[in-house]
């Protein structure tokens, strides 16, 4: 993709679009070969919900988690989104230092970093933030011009990757999880050119799939703000036909995955864990490995050791 290459080496968190692997032509003999294998082997970090701040250490667990990353054999990192905490409600001062400090503490991470769009990325949407409609960093805008587009793909040896933006802002000053009009337009197009065998992940911060509900207390289930993305069944369908190998997710803190038709969709644990103060629902501060091998996405979930300086462990 040359023109998101072009966009991306304009941003100051990226240093450049994926490759993809080509394929040289081959004599019938090694024909059966090629095609059971499509891609080269490769493996990844998938992190999500940094949620960084000055405040509880976070930033000092940030840096712990992602100097361990650093030392993983991996190709990148796919950053899942919720990048600070928080934008929403905040004025536009607090949010600016936010986005500098994870600027600066991603530097040990060392890798060709992704990013997906979360929540909390989204400045001043909140009313008690002080930050007027007309703001010119109100919404997604800052996030857009200094840290990655929106949604968007690419390819790394023979797999396609997508990126979505799960966050749709309400009339009321809010959020909730869904993927507009135009976006999924875009997604039906950008499947159909991959046709029925290339191998595709795809990123989402708010989840398209999660048995969450199961295991909140009846008090606590999501609302339309904190659910699963309202029309994922409109995403899910494009899936149909295409080879989409694994879906995966944040938002929820939780450590899980839910195979539907086929496709495995893997909610990370957090590298906040509970916001930074120790384990949520079971699920301590940690970071998902995944490996592509023989056309199948398969992962692993790693922790790294910190320790909250005010635990309230659920």
């Amino acid at each position: 993709m040359d023109s998101f290459a072009r966009s991306l080496s304009r941003r100051r968190f990226l240093a450049g679009a994926g490759a993809a692997a080509s394929v040289a032509a081959l004599s019938p003999s090694l024909a059966v070969a090629a095609t059971a294998k499509k891609h080269e082997d490769f493996n990844f970090v998938f992190l999500t919900d940094t949620h960084i701040e000055p405040e509880l250490n976070a930033s000092q667990g940030c840096s712990m988690a992602f100097r361990q990353m650093s030392k993983e054999h991996a190709d990148f990192a796919l950053q899942g989104g919720d990048h600070v905490f928080d934008s929403l409600g905040v004025p536009t001062t607090r949010s600016l230092a936010l986005f500098d400090l994870y600027e600066k503490t991603q530097q040990d991470l060392g890798l060709k970093t992704y990013h997906t769009i979360g929540n909390h990325d989204v400045i001043g949407v909140y009313a008690k933030s002080g930050v007027a409609l007309n703001d010119p960093l109100f919404g997604k805008k800052y996030y857009a011009d200094h840290i990655s587009p929106l949604y968007y793909s690419f390819d790394h040896k023979g797999v396609h990757f997508v990126v979505l933006d799960s966050i749709g802002i309400t009339a009321d000053r809010h959020y909730e999880g869904r993927i507009d009009d135009a976006q999924i337009a875009w997604l039906a197009k950008d499947l159909a050119a991959q046709g029925s065998e290339k191998p595709v992940i795809v990123s989402t911060h708010i989840p398209l799939v999660t048995a969450m509900e199961c295991y909140v207390e009846p008090d606590k289930k999501p609302s339309v703000h904190s659910g699963p993305i309202v029309n994922s069944k409109d995403v899910i369908q494009l899936f149909e036909g295409h080879n989409v190998i694994g879906v995966l997710q944040g938002h929820t803190h939780i450590n899980e995955q839910v195979t539907w038709h086929g496709v495995p969709y893997v909610t990370s644990g957090a590298v906040s864990g509970n916001w930074w103060h120790g384990t949520h629902m079971g699920a301590p501060e940690g970071y998902t490995m995944v490996s592509v091998r023989n056309g199948n996405m398969e992962t692993r979930y790693e922790t790294y050791g910190f320790k909250s300086v005010d635990p309230k462990n659920t």
